[in-house]
């Protein structure tokens, strides 16, 4: 740990300052673009409105999420300025949903991983727009080279499980096999967990300094997946929507623990935070 600190850049208050988007006066939700979020399924229906706050509270244009029938009535009270495709997992899996429609698109949170869900990604992954791929999504698979990004955002064990890298050695040399890795698959890499490692596939790394112990809880990592799809949706630069939305993310859980005890968190609650947190860092 003491290694990839020293070596690794941090990605600070200053540098979102420096990257966050400006929201045009003159814009509409077309300006932002529309996402496509695959998530929730009938044991797991909490994972597509998590992450689906989290893309509606980080500037994207318009919301589509993908996900079972049986869903969907327990999300929209809670969300309903998203609109809901019905069984979206089979139908990106089928071919039968247009996929040239989205920015960017993200699957995985509460996805159970299997056959149809497989076919879902390599269907994603064949379109030129940046996708997301998370919890369900994640498992050990080459990638092509492709116009536009993917992102992994993997914790310790689904990385381990994705590279054959122990959990105890990434713990000792994190910076190192999250950057390897990110290089010789070509993929973005976001390793989750105390001081989360951000690497790209070109070799440009870093460490996020923001988050505390309160995110070690179920469902926080559906809320980043979500932020992360809503920021590739306005930012121009991929990168910075990346690195901005892990440092957000962060920076919700501070300001939680600034009044409140770190055991208490619950994952929705750190999109009730976004909007004040995220005003501290817009460029003045």
């Amino acid at each position: 740990m003491a290694e990839n600190k020293a070596r690794l850049p941090v990605w600070t208050g200053h540098s979102v300052e420096k990257t966050l988007p400006i929201r045009d006066q003159k814009s509409h939700k077309g300006t932002y673009g529309t996402g496509l979020l695959i998530a929730g399924s009938r044991d797991m229906p909490g994972a597509a409105l998590l992450s689906g706050l989290g893309a509606m509270r980080s500037g994207i244009g318009k919301l589509e999420i993908g996900t079972e029938s049986e869903v969907i009535p327990s999300v929209v009270p809670v969300l309903p300025e998203a609109t809901y495709i019905r069984n979206g997992l089979e139908r990106v899996a089928d071919g039968t949903l247009e996929l040239h429609r989205y920015r960017a698109a993200a699957i995985g949170p509460g996805i159970v991983p299997n056959r149809i869900a497989e076919h879902a990604i390599e269907q994603l992954i064949d379109c030129d727009f940046p996708v997301v791929l998370d919890a369900g999504a994640l498992t050990e698979r080459p990638y092509n080279e492709r116009p536009a990004p993917i992102i992994l955002t993997p914790h310790p064990g689904e990385f381990s499980r994705i590279t054959g890298v122990s959990t105890t050695d990434l713990e000792k040399r994190r910076g190192y096999y999250v950057s390897r890795f990110a290089k010789e698959l070509g993929v973005t890499i976001v390793l989750k967990g105390h001081q989360t490692v951000i690497a790209f596939p070109d070799g440009e790394t870093w460490v996020n300094a923001t988050g505390n112990a309160s995110l070690a809880k179920g469902g926080t990592g559906d809320t980043l997946t979500g932020m992360i799809l809503g920021m590739l949706c306005c930012h121009e630069d991929w990168k910075h929507a990346v690195l901005n939305a892990v440092f957000l993310h962060g920076a919700c859980a501070d300001h939680w623990a600034a009044t409140r005890s770190t055991q208490t968190l619950l994952a929705h609650e750190l999109t009730n935070f976004l909007p004040e947190v995220w005003k501290k860092y817009e460029p003045k």
